[in-house]
């Protein structure tokens, strides 16, 4: 069952344990503020031991007591530009279910980060919460606001060897806190969250809290403030960083454009895990397009950095591409011939090819969702999002890395068009046949590898080498549709030579027929496309 998901806004205050919650009906927008209703909340947070979700500002919990009773997963606001208002947090919610089991809906989101790290009980939070609905004049609920006070105790899964918090109270009879002793902390703190008003409400909101003491909050959230910061460290699943800046623009030194770039893939391979292994829809292909683009950038950069870690990150990413590929050319295959059979006349033939296909195309799917799971599940697959995340960290560049940018990526684009070509002229002079269809399959690999060279170079080479990216997608997705039908070509001869009803006879034959037409096409749309975008590709980008 999938948890539900929502968007959880909201802004923390520190304030004193005598401070009066001041009268907030004078807003702008707030024509009223509801009883205030009292409610006693218990939570046990969930983490590592070395802190993995803390420090990417992940929550894990499982509350008791109020109206959202259940288990509670908070992930990070999406990278945006900046802004003095908060952002936003994605939250799922899944049912209560047993204590010490955390429900498989939210564990999917974050086994990218665990990598295969179990989950223990660190803190556990008794919260006693006053809570003062915010209504607009016409009845709508803009916000709450919420008068926390807290009591924390950090369980011995959240205690860190040899530390011991110097706001917790001592719970021993004099002196220093007894090894393993449990760290209580209390504290009190007001949130305003909003539920169907718009940001603005906080700016208007700060001088009337502040007047009564309240100060932006020291803590991203009550676990941050129970268990202190999280400790800096070697990433294994628990780093903090995501997609650099590129703090120099177009004067970028070659490696940072190329880092920033990959910075963005592995954020989005990681993003797409969880809907990979929920079964999400297009998950499957945004992952790959992912490592897709990781693997062209290692190529066409290889030489910035040293040889040894490159190979390798390469030649995982293939793995994993492979993995992934499976499933994904399965479910493109049905799709395609799926919509050649919705356009026969209907009747027992076509829905005959249509249960062939289905159990054909269908078995592979299975087949190959089956291995993609495992693979999520390796101690391989988590050792190369250690690598991804440590070659973006700590990128093995060579001395040529500090080169201009501009001049670094324009050579790669123009070395990814020149491959191009060879790869055109090769496929004119191919033999009609498989050859010829071998040879157009390398061309649309060379243009995907050209687009996404000169995708890396949009942030130092701006229109120009978006121009040449756009061309080069034109040219991968005639080309991509090309390769479909032959794929669906291959695979309605084979069905054919098996058993089937003879009225699927006349269904096949008509399909084959769609596809040889389809083919035909493909290749004028390439030739027309090829022609358009000739000059601009020998252009380069500079």
């Amino acid at each position: 069952m999938k948890a539900e998901q929502g968007l959880e806004v909201e802004k923390k205050y520190d304030v004193g344990s005598d401070a009066k919650v001041p009268p907030l009906d004078g807003l702008p927008g707030v024509a009223r503020v509801g009883e205030p209703h009292i409610a006693h909340l218990e939570a046990v947070y969930f983490d590592t031991g070395v802190r993995t979700l803390q420090r990417r500002r992940i929550t894990l919990r499982r509350r008791t007591g109020g109206t959202d009773a259940g288990w509670h997963l908070k992930l990070p606001p999406e990278p945006a530009a900046p802004s003095p208002e908060p952002a936003g947090r994605r939250e799922l919610h899944a049912p209560l279910g047993r204590p010490d089991a955390v429900p498989e809906s939210l564990l999917a989101y974050v086994k990218a980060f665990l990598r295969g790290a179990p989950v223990l009980p660190v803190v556990r939070l008794k919260t006693e919460r006053t809570t003062y609905p915010l209504y607009g004049a016409d009845g709508v609920h803009l916000a709450d606001l919420a008068d926390d006070r807290v009591a924390a105790e950090v369980l011995a899964g959240g205690q860190a060897p040899g530390t011991q918090d110097p706001g917790a109270k001592d719970s021993g009879a004099e002196g220093s806190p007894r090894a393993g002793a449990p760290r209580l902390q209390e504290w009190r703190e007001w949130e305003l969250e909003l539920i169907h008003g718009d940001a603005g409400l906080f700016a208007q909101a700060d001088p009337v809290l502040s007047a009564a003491g309240a100060t932006p909050a020291g803590h991203a959230s009550k676990l941050a403030k129970a268990l202190g910061p999280g400790t800096a460290g070697r990433h294994s699943g628990s780093g903090t960083a995501g997609t650099p800046a590129l703090l120099a623009g177009k004067q970028a030194p070659a490696a940072a454009v190329v880092t920033v770039f990959l910075a963005a893939q592995i954020d989005l391979l990681m993003a797409r895990d969880a809907g990979v292994r929920l079964e999400e829809p297009e998950a499957i292909h945004d992952m790959r397009s992912a490592t897709r683009r990781m693997r062209s950038a290692l190529a066409a950069y290889r030489k910035l950095y040293r040889a040894v870690p490159v190979r390798r990150l390469r030649d995982e990413l293939k793995w994993l591409g492979g993995i992934l590929g499976g499933p994904r050319d399965a479910e493109v295959l049905r799709g395609h011939l799926a919509a050649g059979i919705d356009d026969l006349p209907a009747g027992e033939g076509p829905e005959a090819v249509r249960d062939a296909v289905d159990r054909q195309a269908g078995a592979a799917f299975d087949a190959g969702y089956r291995l993609l799971q495992e693979a999520l599940e390796s101690e391989r697959y988590f050792r190369l999002l250690d690598s991804l995340e440590d070659f973006r960290d700590s990128p093995p560049v060579r001395g040529t890395a500090v080169a201009p940018g501009r001049r670094v990526v324009a050579k790669a684009v123009d070395k990814a068009a020149k491959r191009l070509r060879r790869a055109h002229r090769a496929a004119a002079h191919a033999r009609r046949g498989k050859a010829h269809e071998t040879a157009l399959h390398q061309v649309r690999k060379d243009a995907k590898r050209l687009r996404h060279v000169a995708e890396s170079a949009m942030a130092v080479s701006g229109k120009r080498a978006r121009k040449v990216a756009k061309a080069a997608h034109r040219q991968q997705k005639i080309l991509g549709d090309y390769h479909d039908a032959v794929i669906a070509r291959d695979l309605l001869v084979q069905l054919m030579s098996e058993p089937h009803p003879p009225a699927a006879t006349e269904a096949y034959a008509a399909l084959l027929k769609l596809q040889d037409e389809l083919m035909a096409a493909g290749e004028k749309k390439y030739s027309k496309a090829r022609k358009k975008s000739r000059d601009l590709l020998r252009r380069g980008v500079l």
